[in-house]
């Protein structure tokens, strides 16, 4: 009943996705926001189904994650400990009769954790007692060889271990079993980045909304009068009015840029003039839980003007070829700076000037999610997650870059992106890519 429960969901949101006739966008009926949050169900379907392959791929034997209230582990959400107040101890391990979930929960708290029939046991802990203490006797008991722990130098979401708890973890276990911890990095990384397909399909639906509020904003546009703060605040009250969350940190987004280039920036009141092209990078967390990554760019048309000129027309082609050709690269098995390289090719071979950013990174829980960096081939310094495997299952966002000098001397660049999935053969958009450059017109005089 559970599994047609989330089947029946994903239709919903499939049948909640239609066409935006004559944009070549595709628009999201907001449906599929008022279902029931699918994030429960998702995460026990995650946990059964995706957690034991990345603990076998990481060759862990056990996973310890100690939660607690108020400062809790970033990881929390995933695994069910999002409500702890005393300190808890998650376990999950492999053993010859295969994959067991077992939570150490101070008693006041175990019958609701219980309730959630997310974990094959959970065990009361009374009052006064030590829930890392009957763990570790536990582990001890068990004798694995490798227990992953969270903490880590290179990842944010697999670093919550305190130093505090390492202690007191290293304690419980004894010299000889401390020494077998070792970081879940590599685990973590196996887990997040792979999404379930019906997490695909809520990202999906939750694409095509943010792309379409993005048509809707530029449709505000009064050349001359509007500033980019002003298109910012449409897209914030859209999000308020809709229920939905920001993708990153709130002060950043939506970032709308109709001058030379800020990277990662807050929208300014610039005012917006004919001749510019304006950016606006904007995404939405769903459900408290899913976000998006997409930019659309616009041209302001001059007087007289009824299509954008030369020069711009070829800067927005060249970025757009790029954003493709990066897009055709994306396969399993290829590395994430073969995929920054395909685009590489192009921007050299359409002049456009150096730019500093990556074609891409993973998105799906955070906006920079876990998984492979897409980039590393421009010269600059190659992270090592650029050199792992694309796999089915993940969730990129990606540019198309094209980088100019304005008359002013400083830098401009197109950079539209698309959010893009793996698939057992190749990559397939979440939505259509932007086709067309967005043409504003100039105000009536």
């Amino acid at each position: 009943m559970k599994s047609r429960g989330i089947i029946h969901l994903v239709v919903s949101f499939f049948l909640a996705i239609q066409l935006l006739s004559g944009t070549g966008l595709m628009a999201a009926d907001d449906a599929f926001l008022q279902q029931p949050n699918p994030w429960p169900e998702i995460r026990k379907q995650r946990i059964a189904q995706l957690l034991p392959r990345a603990m076998q791929t990481a060759q862990v034997d056990a996973w310890i994650i100690l939660c607690r209230e108020n400062r809790n582990d970033p990881l929390a959400e995933h695994i069910g400990c999002e409500n702890a107040g005393a300190p808890a101890v998650f376990l999950f391990y492999l053993d010859a009769k295969g994959f067991h979930s077992r939570v150490y929960s101070p008693s006041s708290e175990s019958t609701a954790l219980a309730d959630l029939a997310i974990h094959d046991q959970v065990i009361a802990v009374p009052r006064g007692e030590s829930t890392l203490t009957q763990a570790s006797s536990f582990i001890k008991n068990k004798n694995f060889k490798r227990i992953a722990v969270n903490s880590s130098t290179t990842n944010a979401q697999a670093d919550g271990l305190s130093y505090t708890q390492r202690i007191a973890l290293e304690e419980a276990l004894g010299n000889a079993f401390a020494e077998r911890l070792v970081s879940s990095q590599e685990l973590v990384y196996q887990w997040l980045s792979i999404k379930l397909p019906q997490e695909v399909a809520i990202m999906r639906a939750a694409a095509a909304l943010t792309a379409k509020w993005q048509i809707e904003a530029y449709q505000q546009v009064i050349p001359g009068t509007t500033t980019d703060a002003d298109v910012a605040r449409f897209l914030k009250q859209k999000m308020a009015q809709y229920g939905v969350g920001d993708a990153w940190a709130p002060d950043q987004n939506p970032n709308v840029n109709s001058g030379p280039d800020r990277g990662h920036s807050h929208a300014t009141d610039k005012v917006i003039m004919p001749g510019d092209v304006i950016q606006i990078d904007f995404g939405i967390r769903v459900f408290d839980r899913w976000v998006t990554d997409i930019q659309r760019f616009a041209y302001v048309l001059k007087p007289g003007e009824t299509a954008a000129p030369a020069d711009i027309a070829h800067y927005w082609e060249s970025a757009r070829l790029g954003g493709y050709r990066a897009f055709q690269a994306m396969r399993p098995g290829v590395t994430g700076i073969a995929v920054d390289r395909a685009q590489s090719v192009v921007m050299e071979a359409q002049g456009s000037a150096p730019v500093m950013w990556s074609t891409g990174h993973p998105v799906g829980y955070v906006a920079h999610d876990t998984g492979p960096n897409l980039g590393g081939a421009r010269g600059a310094t190659v992270r090592p997650a650029a050199q792992r495997p694309l796999k089915a299952g993940m969730v990129f966002a990606f540019d198309g870059f094209f980088a100019w000098t304005l008359p002013s001397g400083a830098q401009k660049t197109i950079s539209v992106e698309e959010m893009a999935v793996i698939t057992p053969d190749g990559a397939e958009y979440l939505i259509p890519p932007q086709q067309q450059l967005v043409l504003i017109p100039a105000a009536k005089k």
